[in-house]
């Protein structure tokens, strides 16, 4: 029997990726029903990729459709109450990136998992290529040596006529700028490659763009490996890239690409004294890209088959989230933040702007972060 499945949001990242990759999975899955705030966007879509039932309500749909699987494309601030509804219902989730506002609502959502299912895992496409999965192994078997140094880089150009969309640029609706919305995905990889982070140290800045949050940040981060890592996120920058690049003892790996990447998007460059036999086996044996989403669907329907937890998923989803906490909590207190902070109970566990989203605001347009000791010398 295939998996029943059905599309929360109509909107670009349904239409081009979540359709299209679940009818690459075949006799697989079988897209039950649509749904999408407007009516005619809905029935559009279910026209378009031959889908039989469109709705306007989530709950109408899990009543009416009982879907094995919810996949959400809608914008953040709808992640947390549709996978909700729909772990609740009991259907497994695949929700857009960033999974939600703040870590407070990722564990909200995640206490509504079953032990052994359904659980909601996230799309963080980027992990899934063929390089970065050969990369991880590598890694894992210590063919590559000790990661000592590390850059992560998200430099993409964004008009001001792309903040016109009412919920972008908002704390209350996105959760954050750049760092929470876009240089999350180079940030998910690198972390699927180098594992746990322990403190980070972080600036942010309003410098060209209208918008409640910053339109760059800048990172450096240390790994429980000892290795150091440099993240840069920037909207501003008209020569767009997506980098990650990793120096191991034995090699340098570098993948460049805007937004996705194949094998040749990456780079291995071997230390002096590694054989040019021992530097051609690191390459992979395939060629998946990751500028679609069908290898991560691949992979979530695959651990729904075996009644696996999916990858991108509890910690390993969270990872991310936590990182993108610290990154805020340091740069609005002006101070370096570790990773065990944010907790119940920590400002920055339960919004990314901490406790004043207009202090946030106020703070990131100026780009005059102070400490909190300098502020406390100050009263």
């Amino acid at each position: 029997m295939p998996i029943r499945v059905a599309v929360i949001g109509t909107g670009a990242i349904s239409r081009g990726q979540h359709l299209p990759s679940l009818a690459a999975l075949g006799d697989r899955v079988e897209v039950v029903a649509v749904a999408d705030v407007n009516a005619s966007a809905a029935e559009a879509a279910a026209s378009e990729f031959g889908i039989p039932a469109w709705h306007t309500d989530l709950a109408e749909l899990l009543a009416a459709e009982k879907p094995d699987l919810v996949t959400l494309a809608t914008p953040p601030i709808a992640h947390k109450d549709a996978a909700i509804a729909a772990l609740e219902a009991g259907a497994w989730v695949l929700s857009e990136k960033p999974p939600t506002l703040s870590l407070a609502d990722y564990d909200e959502i995640a206490a509504h998992e079953g032990e052994n299912g359904p659980f909601a895992s996230y799309v963080f496409q980027h992990r899934f290529g063929s390089a970065a999965e050969r990369l991880r192994a590598l890694i894992a078997d210590g063919s590559l040596g000790r990661p000592l140094v590390a850059q992560c880089d998200t430099l993409w150009y964004r008009t001001p006529d792309y903040f016109a969309v009412p919920w972008r640029g908002k704390w209350a609706t996105e959760g954050g700028g750049p760092t929470m919305g876009h240089g999350i995905h180079q940030m998910d990889t690198l972390l699927s490659l180098l594992g746990e982070w322990t403190d980070v140290t972080a600036i942010m800045s309003t410098l060209a763009r209208d918008t409640e949050t910053e339109d760059v940040s800048f990172a450096v981060v240390r790994f429980a490996s000892g290795a150091l890592c440099s993240i840069s996120n920037s909207l501003l920058s008209p020569r767009e890239t997506s980098r990650v690049r990793v120096d191991f003892e034995r090699a340098t790996v570098e993948v460049e690409h805007l937004y996705g990447y194949d094998n040749s998007h990456w780079t291995w460059t071997p230390a002096p004294g590694v054989d040019a036999e021992t530097a051609a086996s690191w390459a992979p044996a395939e060629d998946v890209s990751s500028s679609t989403h069908v290898p991560q669907f691949t992979h979530v329907v695959d651990c729904m088959e075996r009644g696996e937890r999916p990858r991108a998923s509890g910690d390993d989803g969270r990872r991310v989230m936590e990182l993108a906490a610290g990154m805020y909590k340091s740069a609005l207190t002006g101070r370096s933040v570790a990773r065990g902070e944010l907790v119940p109970g920590d400002d920055f566990y339960a919004s990314m702007a901490g406790p004043d989203a207009a202090r946030a605001t106020a703070l990131i347009h100026a780009g005059t972060i102070r400490s909190t000791r300098e502020e406390a010398a100050d009263a």
